[in-house]
Parts: C-alpha cells; structure tokens; sequence
C-alpha cells in the first residue's frame, strides 16, 4: 500500500482542503465538503496516477480523514479530475481588468 500524506490548507465548519503528497512530491488536491447525511469531495490528480492507485488513495481519504472527523455519513462520493497542474492563480495577480499585472 502507498503511504499518501495530506497537508490541509484550509478549513471551515462544512468542508476542508488538502494538498495530497507522496514521497514529499505533491500529486494532488482534495476538497471535502460535509453535508447532514454525505460527504462530497473533489479530487484532483496526476495524469501518472493508474484507476489502481486512485481507488486506493480514496480508500485511504475514506479512512484517514473521513472517518475519523465522526460525522455521521450515509453516502461518500468522490468526484475524480485527472491531468495535470495549472498552477495556483490569485485575483491579486491581475489588475482591474483582468490583465496580468
């Protein structure tokens, strides 16, 4: 089994954001949002990752973050994005009219 570490970034009283790492390279983002009876999550990763790793690294979300917040859950689905990073973009980077500052 892969060792997958999870550095939160933020969180609020209905939802939660990771950065996922592996080997202390980043491969990927999490978002959590807890709702009365689900929990709902996005999950981005990279194009590397194959269906195996990404079943196993949702199982690993479902046990190690999940669970362990104790809300009681019916349902957990997890929406799955696969490709590669962008970057992180921030509206201070742009001026008033969208230009690049």
């Amino acid at each position: 089994m892969t060792d997958y570490y999870f550095e939160r970034e933020c969180r609020t009283p209905q939802s939660e954001a990771y950065n996922i790492l592996q080997d202390d390279a980043a491969i990927g983002r999490l978002d959590l949002h807890f709702a009365p009876t689900m929990v709902h999550a996005t999950l981005c990763v990279e194009e590397s990752l194959t269906r195996e790793m990404i079943e196993e690294l949702i199982q690993t979300i479902d046990d190690e973050l999940v669970d362990v917040v104790g809300v009681s859950r019916e349902e957990f689905i997890v929406h799955v994005h696969q490709g590669r990073d962008m970057g992180v973009f921030s509206n201070h980077e742009f001026g008033e009219d969208g230009e690049r500052s």
